[in-house]
């Protein structure tokens, strides 16, 4: 991808509504409180295998649940999601001290319940590792220009002043709108 189509595609997301996500995603800086860290891994959990629209939904209900005392599975149907969610809340100290001791923030966060080898990535990003998620978004992208994920939003993040983190979200946004369509990518060489 030229970084003429990148900055158009960035372009078409803050016109969509989406700016305020853009400068969260340069300035992200790791949790600082035990809640914090929380509620980005389960925000994380609820996201994985869902649109971020459904995500919302049933994050409201998540976490009325959690306020009140009440099990997530209360009010989620998803047994190992929820399940995940109340451990992560429930040893939210320890594991927010463990997450400030890692050397490797990504790898610390594969060892969470229910973060996986993609949703690793996610969640360091949400931490404020400066990194991209090799979602299916980004990787149909990635391959399309014969490169990886990485690979893709460095050079970009490099060229545009970006953040990685930033080029990441950017792509994801505009797939998730549709801005970028990555299952015509085969038909479509003009992104």
């Amino acid at each position: 991808m030229l970084i003429e189509q990148y900055q158009v595609i960035r372009a078409a997301v803050i016109d969509a509504g989406y700016a305020s996500e853009i400068e969260w995603a340069e300035g992200v800086k790791a949790p600082e409180n035990a809640e914090d860290f929380a509620g980005e891994a389960i925000w994380v959990i609820l996201c994985s295998g869902m649109k971020e629209q459904i995500a919302r939904k049933i994050s409201d209900k998540v976490w009325g649940a959690i306020r009140e005392g009440q099990p997530v599975r209360s009010v989620f149907g998803h047994d190992g999601k929820a399940s995940a969610i109340e451990t992560i809340w429930r040893d939210r100290e320890r594991l927010f001290q463990s997450f400030k001791l890692a050397n490797d923030k990504v790898e610390f966060c594969q060892r969470l319940p229910w973060i996986g080898g993609i949703t690793k990535w996610h969640l360091a990003k949400n931490y404020g590792v400066d990194c991209a998620k090799p979602d299916i978004h980004l990787s149909r992208l990635a391959t399309h220009y014969r490169t990886t994920p990485a690979n893709l939003c460095a050079t970009l993040a490099k060229a545009s002043g970006d953040r990685i983190a930033t080029v990441d979200l950017v792509i994801w946004r505009a797939c998730n709108l549709e801005i970028i369509k990555t299952r015509q990518l085969s038909h479509d060489h003009n992104i």
